[in-house]
């Protein structure tokens, strides 16, 4: 069974760092690519960051609005990725979520739709 999940939310202040991850299980990693998207309520699901396979050489792409502080990164070896996140500001807070699809992420990988295979979840939280 083919299952992403999320782990690492919770509640921070402002300025301060969280690290996300989506650990894969009934399949690998390898030969897929892996995005982080968020949704606060209300609002529409986004794009935050995402990363081809190694195969395609590991091509990172992030928003806009989160380049400079966050950190999207994997490891094969493990079947996880990681979102690491610094200097949290108010309009981070969000659920994220992992999701995949084959090889590389394009240039259309903010799309949600153009990923096959979603995590549940995890919820972050950034207030003082």
């Amino acid at each position: 069974q083919v299952q992403l999940v999320e782990s690492g939310g919770g509640l921070v202040q402002p300025g301060e760092s969280l690290r996300l991850s989506c650990a894969a299980s009934g399949f690998t990693l390898d030969d897929y690519a892996i995005a982080w998207f968020r949704q606060a309520p209300g609002k529409e699901r986004e794009g935050v960051a995402c990363i081809g396979s190694v195969t395609t050489g590991g091509i990172r792409y992030y928003a806009q609005a989160v380049r400079g502080r966050f950190t999207v990164s994997r490891d094969d070896a493990k079947n996880t990725a990681t979102l690491q996140m610094n200097s949290l500001k108010s309009e981070d807070a969000a659920t994220y979520y992992c999701a995949t699809r084959d090889l590389s992420c394009s240039s259309l990988w903010h799309r949600s739709e153009r990923f096959d295979s979603w995590g549940q979840g995890t919820r972050v939280t950034v207030s003082s």
